[in-house]
């Protein structure tokens, strides 16, 4: 093992020991990276990764459009809050990947802040949409402009998004170095609140 190896391994080691048995949230709109981000995030902390829409599909036994095409986004986000506290009190510690609306529901707002660190990965609408459209399941997004349907999202969600614990900004960089900013944050964060 290098030095480095050894330095990394003592850093995370004592970042899993601050965090105790919270999750590190992560949540932002669709597109900012936060199921890349975190599975390499929840590498480098030698925890578990949940994607949370994974979850929610699997629960439901459809895709994510399929229940917002057969149930609505009504029962879609319903089943997302229902999800997302089951994970949080039953799985923890992990790193968990939010969809974009769930840091919307006051009530899962509260279980992140009771359970875990929220992170909001803060990206512009031209990266999101320019990441967006590499993929065609996103439901919120089949409108005639989904780049207006975009801003208009961004616009309402980010004085909630902004509730959270950390800000990260997610950029056209590798994702690795979003990872080091989170896990830089996350130390400062710990540290400033006595977790240390």
């Amino acid at each position: 093992m290098t030095i480095a190896e050894v330095v990394e391994s003592m850093d995370r080691d004592a970042l899993r020991a601050a965090l105790g048995q919270r999750a590190v949230v992560l949540v932002g709109m669709m597109g900012s990276g936060k199921s890349s981000v975190g599975r390499r995030l929840a590498g480098r902390l030698g925890l578990p990764f949940v994607d949370a829409d994974t979850e929610i599909e699997t629960a439901a036994g459809m895709s994510i459009p399929e229940i917002f095409a057969q149930r609505g986004e009504s029962e879609f986000r319903d089943g997302e809050r229902r999800v997302i506290s089951r994970i949080l009190a039953t799985r923890a510690p992990l790193v968990l990947a939010t969809g974009g609306g769930a840091y919307m529901n006051a009530e899962t707002r509260a279980r992140i802040a009771e359970l875990g660190i929220s992170v909001w990965l803060k990206a512009e609408a031209d990266v999101l949409m320019h990441r967006v459209r590499k993929r065609s399941n996103r439901p919120l997004l089949q409108t005639a402009d989904p780049e207006a349907t975009m801003r208009r999202m961004l616009a309402e969600r980010e004085p909630v998004y902004a509730l959270a614990d950390l800000t990260l900004i997610s950029r056209d960089d590798p994702h690795d170095v979003v990872v080091e900013d989170a896990l830089a944050a996350l130390d400062r964060h710990l540290r400033s609140t006595g977790s240390f």
